[in-house]
């Protein structure tokens, strides 16, 4: 059987949360859909995988609610279930920054399409001959599975720690053209209207993130894979799952490569695990 995958998100006002996610769960449990909704004040976020048929279902209803009229949900293909469950969580933000002044409903960040930003790394520069930046707002563990040639990112463990990084960072990107980059779009989308805050003006956003890019124009100007939070790990440019796995002891990421070693036991430890118990 083929599962349809699918993310997207919208930033819009959500004042009725805990009836939503009554609906949402049993729209989805009716559809044998399995997955995770996040439902907070700014806005949804999702990750979903069911029969095509399901899929088109559980959106159809998305849309019929106004506010998600606008859902433009990122697709991949697996040959398994990549979700054990269904669960629609209460969160406080969709994405984790704790920076009240960022509310991407009431304006975004313009958006660099991935056909235009492929153009640009083609031609080494924007359409304004300007030298262009790609900033990776992703955590340091998504980062070593794959990111773009050259892309800048900080090592950040999580999101919460982009914004103090950015700003001792702006002598460096004034000047320059800046296209924020993450897995989805969500968290590129809030890194970009705050660095406009701190007056970078020359910022974007990659439209629907790495997954989009990929989408659309393949792996050109990437290296390696993109992270993803479901069984799969980790999809190639051709948003085929890419062999990862994540360790079912530490959570750590476990390449190809490393799945080779005499320390990886599926289910029980891995490289890492060793590493961090002899550290």
């Amino acid at each position: 059987m083929e599962y349809v995958n699918i993310s997207a998100y919208l930033f819009v006002t959500i004042n009725d949360r805990e009836a939503l996610r009554d609906r949402l769960r049993d729209q989805c449990l009716a559809l044998d859909i399995k997955g995770t909704i996040l439902l907070a004040p700014e806005g949804i976020n999702l990750f979903l995988a069911g029969t095509r048929s399901a899929i088109d279902a559980v959106i159809t209803q998305l849309r019929q609610d106004p506010r998600f009229a606008a859902l433009m949900p990122k697709e991949s293909v697996s040959s398994s279930q990549p979700f054990r469950r269904m669960l629609v969580r209460l969160k406080n933000e969709i994405i984790t920054m704790r920076m009240p002044v960022i509310q991407p409903e009431q304006g975004r960040a313009p958006a660099v399409s991935a056909v235009i930003l492929k153009r640009w790394l083609d031609q080494g520069h924007d359409d304004q001959g300007q030298p262009v930046v790609l900033l990776d707002t992703r955590n340091e563990f998504e980062v070593l599975l794959g990111t773009f040639s050259g892309a800048l990112d900080y090592g950040i463990k999580k999101f919460t720690e982009f914004p103090h990084a950015v700003a001792q960072d702006q002598a460096q990107l004034s000047g320059k053209t800046v296209v924020t980059f993450c897995t989805g779009g969500i968290r590129c989308e809030k890194a970009a209207i705050y660095m406009r805050t701190l007056g970078l003006h020359d910022v974007y956003q990659l439209e629907g993130g790495i997954l989009k890019y990929f989408e659309e124009v393949g792996g050109d100007h990437y290296q390696g894979d993109c992270f993803v939070f479901d069984a799969r790990t980790a999809l190639d440019p051709a948003l085929r799952p890419a062999g990862a796995k994540t360790c079912f002891a530490c959570r750590s990421v476990v390449t190809v490569e490393e799945q080779q070693s005499l320390y990886y036991l599926p289910g029980q430890h891995c490289p890492h695990c060793v590493t961090e118990r002899q550290n």
